[in-house]
């Protein structure tokens, strides 16, 4: 469309409502095409009863073509607005036998009602819908939440309430400048939060929310000070003899920022931290999270790689001052431009969801060689909380005196998302998505799936590790919205078929595929008239999402409503990039300094075993031992990887006289063997993880045997 220059249509008259008024907020936008001599009223043009956008969003006018736009001008030519009394009325009620038409603007003026979504409908003032309040109880006035002034509680057109809050009122002309500079993206109750219902009630109340990025969004250089870090340490007492906007890193003198608020700093050497990666709160912060009720709660959850730090370890001198449009895009973009807030560390954010879990315990009795079916009849007991404290106690079937052993937690939820990973409710090898699974959707077992996820991240399980890239931005942004690949294809058929329409190279060629797979494609809804080579591409697509997300949408909805448990989907979709990182993602490779830094030495231990520990650590991780560094941590603790919420307790290690390690995975304590010779000590470690780690396995299967 050939725009006309800014300001050259003021004077220009609406070819709908005949008024050459320039306002946005009322009209939308106003835009003129040169070559047809013809400007509209966005929201005159979108609300004309007899027209449809039948083209791209590039032809025409916003997709309306010229020559129904021409049609809708002559038919309106013949309808006489009820309110100005002048031909053009292009807008009519919907309500059945109302035959009111008028203009867009006299349709304001009069208080109807126009509807931005559906079919657009439009109602008059005598039909239009209205905000139906039970009980009145507001005897004062109110404030407007938006402009704050105040407002008589009752519901009319100028005066509305939100669906989710009800002591959240507002003025009409608040609501459509605040849903104009939010977009759909970020318009939502100012109280709650919510955007779902209360987007919906706006839009049955006639408030235009467009498909666009915040107004804020688009300013250029928006967030340019969240990329400027804060790099000064506010110590009392500031060892760095180059002073404290002094910052080398990978050295002790490295800045690190308060993870809470990230406006103060500290040295790493003057509030003794051994590394980077261990988090660190300024005064103020700490001084919040100490006086909390939960903070007694955070205690208890320690982190990977932390110590603990005196509150006078680190004084300050003073305190300091301190939903988009989702198309592929601009899904990167969203995670480009997330400021602080949405970079949060995620064993903090599994942290806070762990604020919830009650003090009273609820005990699991876990079959190992069913850790599955055991798992379900605990978690699905009416009396089971996910909120409540979880204790492990084993138990064998085969075993006649029914006897129970004290279990680790975080073994068993090990354990569980192991069996999880290789169940058939996911397929694929390395990075799944959701199967189709009609067995497991009758059972429900995809919603137990996502609850068992949600409650094992809380609950201080491991990171999942195993999810595509497409089923996380699923979760996140929405299937909707989310762009399937070929590599999320397993079914090697279906593949195979995908490629052979991509690869095609004449218009023939396409038609014979098309003819070959024709039964497929009809029971699919991707079959489709094959015109040009072009289409392919189409094609291909349509295949690709109806196969990973279409085909299995019921399964989505059910694993979707189980991850919603403890809040952890509601956490997932606020803070993707953290979440990103242990869905889709490996836990990182363990090595003798992660290992040594992980275990902390539990009493007065024999020196030279220490010694001896740490040279062991070193031959495993240059692969001259028998066993590996995952082998070591799943002898201590039974987990193979730190989870991202660390281990509780801390591991710890003691010396004890004795000839081979033994390990205490309910304390996470090893206890190392005293030896005379490090050749020794070697190989009674090694014999014993490696024999204690195999007897395991074979206990396992002979149950599963049985």
């Amino acid at each position: 469309m050939n725009e006309n220059k800014p300001g050259a249509s003021q004077n220009l008259a609406c070819v709908f409502c005949r008024k050459n008024d320039d306002c946005p907020n009322k009209y939308g936008e106003k835009k003129t095409n040169e070559k047809w001599n013809l400007t509209v009223h966005y929201y005159c043009l979108l609300m004309s009863s007899g027209i449809w956008q039948r083209g791209k969003e590039e032809e025409g006018v916003y997709g309306f073509l010229i020559e129904d736009i021409r049609k809708e001008v002559n038919r309106a030519s013949k309808l006489k607005c009820c309110i100005c009394k002048k031909t053009g009325a292009s807008i009519g009620c919907v309500a059945p036998r109302c035959k009111r038409s008028y203009h867009f603007p006299c349709g304001l003026q009069r208080e109807c009602i126009f509807q931005f979504t559906g079919n657009f409908a439009s109602f008059c003032w005598n039909h239009r819908p209205v905000q139906i309040i039970t009980s009145n109880n507001y005897r004062d006035s109110l404030p407007c939440t938006i402009c704050l002034e105040y407002i008589e509680p009752i519901p009319t057109y100028s005066i509305l309430r939100s669906p989710c809050c009800k002591n959240a009122w507002f003025h009409r002309d608040c609501l459509q400048v605040q849903a104009i500079n939010a977009g759909v993206f970020f318009f939502r109750c100012t109280i709650c939060n919510n955007s779902d219902i209360f987007q919906k009630e706006m839009l049955r109340m006639g408030i235009h929310i467009p498909e666009k990025d915040a107004s804020w969004e688009l300013e250029e250089n928006a967030y340019q000070e969240l990329l400027q870090h804060y790099e000064h340490c506010d110590v009392r007492r500031c060892r760095c003899k180059e002073g404290r906007d002094y910052n080398a890193p990978d050295s002790k003198w490295e800045i690190k920022r308060c993870q809470c608020c990230g406006s103060s700093g500290t040295h790493l050497a003057c509030s003794s931290l051994r590394s980077w990666e261990q988090n660190w709160e300024c005064l103020e912060c700490r001084g919040i999270l100490y006086n909390s009720e939960d903070f007694q709660k955070a205690k208890k959850h320690t982190l990977p790689n932390t110590n603990n730090v005196g509150i006078t370890d680190c004084l300050l001198e003073e305190s300091s001052p301190k939903l988009p449009r989702q198309s592929p895009g601009a899904q990167h973009k969203d995670l480009l431009r997330q400021g602080s807030k949405f970079r949060r560390d995620i064993s903090t954010i599994i942290m806070e969801l762990g604020f919830q879990i009650k003090k009273k315990a609820k005990r699991l009795w876990i079959n190992k060689a069913n850790i599955w079916n055991s798992a379900l009849d605990g978690f699905r007991n009416q009396n089971f909380n996910p909120s409540y404290t979880i204790e492990v106690a084993y138990v064998n079937e085969n075993d006649n005196f029914g006897r129970e052993h004290p279990g680790s937690k975080q073994e068993f939820l090990s354990l569980l998302m192991q069996h999880l990973q290789n169940s058939p409710i996911f397929e694929g090898s390395l990075s799944k998505n959701l199967s189709l699974n009609s067995q497991a959707l009758k059972e429900n077992l995809y919603y137990e799936a996502g609850k068992i996820l949600a409650i094992s991240l809380v609950h201080g399980g491991p990171s999942p590790g195993f999810f595509s890239k497409t089923l996380f931005n699923c979760l996140v942004y929405g299937p909707e919205n989310t762009q399937p690949i070929l590599d999320d294809v397993s079914d090697f058929d279906v593949a195979q078929m995908i490629i052979r329409v991509n690869t095609a190279t004449t218009v023939a060629d396409l038609n014979s595929i098309v003819n070959e797979c024709y039964n497929y494609l009809e029971l699919i809804g991707c079959l489709r008239l094959i015109t040009s080579i072009s289409d392919k591409y189409m094609l291909a697509k349509d295949i690709l999402v109806y196969h990973v997300i279409k085909r299995v949408q019921a399964p989505f909805e059910s694993f979707k409503q189980g991850l919603k448990t403890l809040g952890v989907l509601e956490k997932i979709q606020t803070y993707p990039e953290a979440f990103y990182s242990i869905f889709c993602h490996k836990p990182e490779n363990l090595s003798a300094e992660i290992l040594s830094d992980l275990f902390t030495v539990r009493t007065l231990s024999n020196v030279q075993s220490l010694g001896f520990w740490n040279s062991y650590l070193q031959a495993v991780e240059d692969g001259k031992s028998a066993v590996t560094m995952e082998d070591i941590l799943i002898f201590a603790t039974g987990c193979n990887s730190i989870p991202p919420a660390g281990f509780k307790p801390t591991p710890s290690i003691e010396c004890l006289h004795m000839d081979f390690p033994v390990g205490n995975k309910c304390n996470n304590c090893l206890a190392l063997p005293i030896t005379n010779t490090y050749q020794e000590f070697q190989e009674n470690m090694d014999f014993a993880i490696k024999n204690t780690l195999r007897l395991e396995k074979e206990e396992s299967t002979h149950y599963i045997g049985h």
